[in-house]
């Protein structure tokens, strides 16, 4: 871990850490799917400006880089102090192309880099993933994009894309949960120095923070269900992304950082394992 005043952590409760091209990522960030118009602007500039969140995850699916340019433009935390994060989407898979998605996103977005560029799904009827891949890489060197990665690819994937490019992905944001933990993955990323980002870490069904193991380390900590679990997260060493337009949610999703699990807690809240949350299996479900 590190928080240096370089890091996008400066001036925020959220600590970061280091990525294998030697920039860091804030350990938590902020879901910004479904937040539009002026109210998604507004909940981006003040969980921003009064809880402390860098990293800002959108994508162009998302279809409100519009908005989130807006909120980085209204804030007052200097652009080079956040992270900003996109990913290009399915019907843009390729070289060419991938370049060209990223174009159109930074102008969405008014910025002039990307701090991290994913690509969202790895779609492999496609079979484009690694040119796209290559695109990612191209715009890196172009200094577009300061840090490249992918979403929701698998162990097989990655070692494909490092093989045929040389080019190990920074981050692999992929669906990760107490019901889902991903252990095999998440240690297949440490050992290649991939960092771990989790979507829908909270599960967005009712029931997860019924589960006993959750609720008796809340009460354990005197904190909530969800601070147990994006805890968790941290202990394992993903970094979630929790999606809210609710500043108190927003303040308390980011209070994760005074407490601890012990490894009972965190064990037993991994042994809620139960599957994914949808059928959104990479090798089955592509987004376009």
């Amino acid at each position: 871990m590190t928080t240096s005043a370089n890091t996008p952590a400066q001036n925020s409760p959220i600590p970061a850490l280091d990525l294998n091209d030697g920039r860091a990522i804030p350990q938590l960030g902020l879901g910004i799917y479904a937040m539009k118009g002026d109210e998604g602007v507004d909940a981006i500039v003040g969980a921003v400006d009064n809880v402390g969140y860098r990293l800002l995850d959108t994508a162009v699916n998302y279809e409100n880089e519009r908005e989130v340019g807006q909120a980085i433009a209204d804030c007052s935390v200097a652009r080079e102090d956040l992270f900003v994060t996109s990913k290009i989407p399915g019907r843009h898979h390729g070289f060419d192309e991938a370049i060209a998605s990223t174009e159109e996103s930074l102008a969405r977005l008014g910025l002039d880099y990307l701090d991290l560029h994913l690509i969202h799904w790895p779609n492999p009827s496609v079979g484009k993933y690694v040119e796209t891949w290559e695109g990612l890489i191209e715009l890196r060197e172009r200094g577009l994009v300061k840090s490249i990665g992918v979403s929701n690819f698998t162990e097989e994937m990655l070692t494909e894309l490092v093989e045929k490019t040389g080019v190990t992905p920074a981050v692999n944001q992929v669906e990760l949960h107490p019901y889902f933990p991903q252990e095999k993955l998440v240690a297949f990323h440490r050992s290649i120095g991939v960092q771990t980002e989790s979507w829908s870490p909270l599960y967005r069904d009712q029931g997860l923070f019924d589960e006993a193991p959750i609720t008796e380390a809340a009460a354990a900590h005197d904190v909530t269900p969800a601070q147990v679990v994006l805890r968790w997260h941290i202990e394992i060493g993903s970094i979630p992304i929790p999606k809210s337009a609710n500043f108190d949610r927003q303040r308390s999703n980011a209070d994760v950082f005074d407490f601890e699990l012990t490894p009972a807690e965190v064990a037993a809240i991994s042994g809620l394992e139960r599957g994914r949350m949808k059928d959104r299996d990479p090798l089955t479900h592509e987004e376009m």
